[in-house]
């Protein structure tokens, strides 16, 4: 469902060749959609033939089988629209929501597939809007276009058809007024845009005032400003309904205007052509006259929902843009065709690794890591320590493979890591955050997030060895409790403890600890070290951490500064010395 022909040198080619590649292997079913669809709308043009032959039948008394004939033939096409419209529907909704699902496949998937550097540097929101909105838009594009442009295409040529064929000396006239009067009936609603877009304007701040107003409620209410927050929004709804009586008059004068013009130029058609045909000038019959009548008034509305159609394909062909630039973003983490690793034994080495952001020579350019070299054993823990900024996160993101050095390199088990794939890598690591990411299902469920056939028996055990089985057992439904969006049902100290579960049930041999206790309270952080001197035990560990307490048992303490070492050592050889980890732990102590 991924595999799109959207992936092709979209940049700079005109979207609407990229829909027609998307909607080539639909070919088959969009000719029996178009089909079905013509033949079940023909009532629309033929209406107004039949109504002038039975016009004729009783004017001129020709044959009643004339009448009979007629009658039968637009009673069958009727009948007929039922089980045609739903192949139509069945067709075109197939195509167009088969279409939408495999955009959004193809987004996530990409999103899957696109570096952290990319997801740093563009809001999840805006990906989000694509998937959701921009996908919605193809669909809205495709579905109107087949719906009103078909139907005023197929109106429009085969009414076109029928004139050129029964009053040919009348086609011309037609092929000029009917797109005039088209054309001034959407000048004329055109005059509204500003104004439309102005309403909109004023909706949208409404929604920003609500908004606010409402995460600011406990502020409010705290300091007693209920009425200055109503008071703010009442601005803004006073002007939401000024400028929506303004907006409903104008449509109301131009809506009139358009419908004025449009049956003031339909009387003169009708009055034209019965002139037409009373002085004789053209062999027109009284049918022909309605039939030109009836006629005018169809084909300029078709005409003018083709032109009514011009916003909705801006928009949709503006979408399918947006999508491209993501589905043909270069800044993919690549690891088709590099080494598998199939065991880890723990051996990390940082060699001369420097790491840059921004491009050299450029404002935004600056080094984050510089000159690293450090080799830890299996089994070792390394403790990363040093103000903000010191480069600590950027080291995490490096050991992940999230970003690729700049310079140097980094070994796993004597392996550069550019050669291997990373997906295979990151099976033998964990991570614990400083926040843990919970989603929105059950705590057996967010335990084992990505594993598949994991007993309850070690589900438990890892809760156990997290200390949060006895909490855990203490809610109504246990294992099987939902925990909430983002796990808003649960504490701090009870969602990071989860997070220490789900590390502990993959038994990864690289284990990175991001500030895993900073957020926490004194009791909540005492029961994650806990765990957690459970976790590291027989594990390659990178920790950074805030406090200096709950690093005193690593192997080797790193103090980074400006994204070099500072200084190296134990918790008690750092201490006794007079450095940066010395003068910290003063401060701290």
């Amino acid at each position: 469902m991924t595999s799109l022909p959207i992936d092709h040198a979209y940049r700079g080619e005109n979207p609407v060749r990229t829909l027609g590649r998307l909607l080539r292997p639909e070919t088959p079913r969009l000719t029996v959609a178009v089909v079905a669809f013509v033949a079940k709308h023909s009532p629309i043009w033929l209406l107004p033939l039949i109504t002038a032959v039975i016009l004729d039948v009783v004017v001129e008394h020709r044959p009643v089988s004339e009448l009979w004939t007629a009658t039968a033939v637009l009673l069958t096409v009727l009948l007929l629209n039922f089980p045609l419209h739903l192949l139509y529907v069945r067709c075109m909704g197939t195509i167009v929501r088969g279409l939408g699902t495999t955009l959004r496949s193809a987004l996530c998937a990409r999103m899957q597939q696109l570096s952290i550097g990319y997801h740093a540097r563009t809001s999840a929101s805006v990906l989000q809007a694509k998937v959701i909105r921009d996908a919605e838009a193809v669909e809205q594009m495709l579905m109107q276009c087949a719906d009103l442009g078909l139907a005023a295409l197929v109106t429009l040529v085969g009414g076109l058809v029928v004139i050129g064929v029964r009053v040919p000396s009348f086609l011309p006239v037609f092929l000029i007024v009917v797109p005039a009067a088209g054309l001034l009936v959407m000048k004329l609603r055109g005059r509204l845009r500003d104004q439309n877009e102005l309403f909109r304007r004023r909706m949208e701040q409404l929604s920003s005032r609500v908004g606010e107003m409402t995460s600011l409620i406990p502020l409010t209410r705290a300091h007693g400003l209920e009425h200055a927050a109503l008071g703010r929004v009442n601005s803004s709804l006073d002007e939401v309904r000024s400028e929506g009586i303004q907006l409903d008059l104008l449509n109301g004068r131009f809506g009139s205007l358009a419908w004025i013009v449009l049956n003031t130029l339909g009387l003169l058609c009708l009055t034209g052509s019965a002139l037409v045909a009373y002085h004789g000038w053209l062999p027109v019959s009284a049918g022909d006259v309605v039939m030109l009548s009836g006629f005018f008034t169809v084909l300029t509305g078709s005409v003018t929902t083709l032109l009514s159609l011009a916003p909705v394909l801006s928009k949709g062909l503006e979408s399918v843009r947006s999508i491209g630039e993501v589905l043909q973003e270069p800044d993919l983490e690549r690891n088709a065709g590099k080494e598998e690793v199939s065991a880890v034994e723990g051996r990390i080495d940082f060699e001369n690794v420097t790491f840059s952001y921004g491009e050299p020579g450029t404002a935004e350019h600056r080094s984050a890591v510089d000159g690293l070299t450090l080799s830890a054993r299996p089994g070792e823990t390394v403790a990363l320590v040093g103000a903000s900024g010191a480069g600590k996160s950027t080291v995490l993101n490096l050991l992940i493979g999230f970003i690729r050095p700049t310079g140097g390199r980094i070994l796993l088990d004597g392996t550069p890591m550019d050669r291997l794939d990373l997906r295979s890598y990151r099976r033998f690591l964990s991570v614990v955050p400083q926040e843990s990411v919970l989603f929105e299902g059950t705590i057996e469920e967010n335990v084992t997030y990505g594993l598949r056939e994991v007993g309850r028996d070690a589900v438990r055990q890892a809760l156990r060895d997290a200390n949060a089985l006895e909490f855990v057992d203490a809610l109504p439904q246990g294992l099987d409790t939902v925990v909430g969006e983002r796990g808003a049902r649960l504490s701090g100290g009870q969602k990071q403890r989860l997070a220490i579960a789900r590390a502990l049930v993959r038994d990864p041999r690289v284990l990175i600890l991001d500030e895993a206790t900073s957020a926490l309270d004194n009791h909540s952080e005492a029961l994650v070290q806990q765990a957690l001197t459970r976790l590291v035990r027989g594990r390659t560990v990178f920790v950074v951490a805030h406090r200096l307490s709950t690093i005193q048992d690593a192997d080797r303490i790193l103090v980074m500064d400006g994204g070099r070492v500072a200084e190296a050592g134990t918790h008690e050889e750092l201490v006794r010395g007079d450095g940066p980890y010395a003068r910290m732990h003063a401060r701290k102590g």
